[in-house]
């Protein structure tokens, strides 16, 4: 495997958002684009990267605006800009840009997982007819805690509040995610059954989870939810894209399975035929990172990949 790091202006006119593009060794058969969850970034999915590559496909992936190295190097975190929920979107757009140049003629595949699984989502609605599939990891249904704060932010961002940042949201959204497990030891245990993928997510620099994103920034997480939510969202994706929607059933996103299906029975409501959904019994969130499973989870990327663009 060789990379190369480069970056991009990102939509919201202020970041230089940080990418990467992992070769295999073997002629390329395809692109696989990486879009990372929140409060994370995209060496998470150094195994799944891998493992892309040695099946001969070129990866490319970055760090969201106030994430990951994007953060780091411009001192950003948790802050997304002004420019609204469709800057993620528009960025994974301007590196689908790149790296179809560099490798013109190759079917261009999206991975989303979590956060990215709803940017994957948004990019499927609004650029579907340049997918030849998608694959949603971990993503939600309706996440009620979500919208239920989306008008007081709103509040706070027309009152000129926008870049401040209020602690009360993170535990408003995210801090019933533990309460249907068994003696949870920490706030973080919904990421996985795994003890040391969990100790490993909290000790990791470039995560920023639990670090206070700023008002417009969450209100911009709860207007993608909105966006990606219902029929409405379904009618705009490519009826023939393949899409494989999978999980934990035991994730608090998909709201332990009921979510996940959620998604893809608004696709099958709207007439799309190519739609597969793997649950994966006892597993929580980063089902491609939990030791005992993420071979057969990425095995089933790859065979998905191979039987429906290959």
């Amino acid at each position: 495997m060789a990379f190369k790091e480069l970056d991009f202006l990102s939509y919201n006119g202020r970041d230089q958002v940080k990418a990467w593009i992992y070769t295999p060794i073997r002629k390329p058969r395809g692109i696989v684009q990486v879009v990372h969850g929140l409060g994370e970034h995209s060496r998470r999915y150094l195994h799944l990267i891998l493992k892309l590559n040695e099946a001969g496909f070129v990866v490319s992936a970055d760090d969201h605006v106030g994430h990951g190295k994007t953060a780091a190097d411009s001192n950003t975190w948790g802050d997304y800009g002004d420019k609204g929920y469709i800057t993620t979107t528009e960025d994974e757009k301007s590196l689908h840009d790149i790296v179809t140049a560099a490798y013109p003629g190759l079917p261009f595949i999206m991975f989303g997982h979590s956060w990215g699984s709803m940017i994957g989502r948004s990019f499927a609605a609004r650029y579907g007819t340049l997918l030849k599939a998608l694959v949603i990891c971990g993503t939600c249904g309706v996440i009620e805690e979500i919208e239920s704060v989306s008008g007081e932010l709103k509040t706070l961002i027309d009152a000129g509040k926008g870049g401040e940042r209020d602690p009360k949201f993170l535990g408003l959204m995210f801090g019933g995610w533990t309460s249907r497990y068994e003696n949870p030891k920490t706030p973080s245990d919904w990421i996985s059954g795994d003890s040391d993928v969990v100790a490993d997510h909290g000790a990791d620099p470039f995560n920023n989870f639990y670090n206070v994103p700023t008002n417009q920034s969450n209100y911009d997480l709860t207007e993608l939810v909105y966006r990606i939510t219902g029929l409405g969202w379904a009618e705009k994706v490519p009826r023939e894209l393949p899409i494989y929607n999978i999980a934990g059933d035991q994730d608090p996103v998909g709201n332990y399975g009921e979510g996940v299906y959620a998604v893809s029975n608004w696709l099958a409501v709207t007439g799309h035929k190519r739609v597969t959904t793997q649950l994966y019994s006892g597993h929580r969130h980063e089902i491609h990172n939990d030791r005992d499973i993420r071979e057969a989870v990425t095995d089933g990327i790859i065979a998905f990949i191979h039987g429906e663009v290959l």
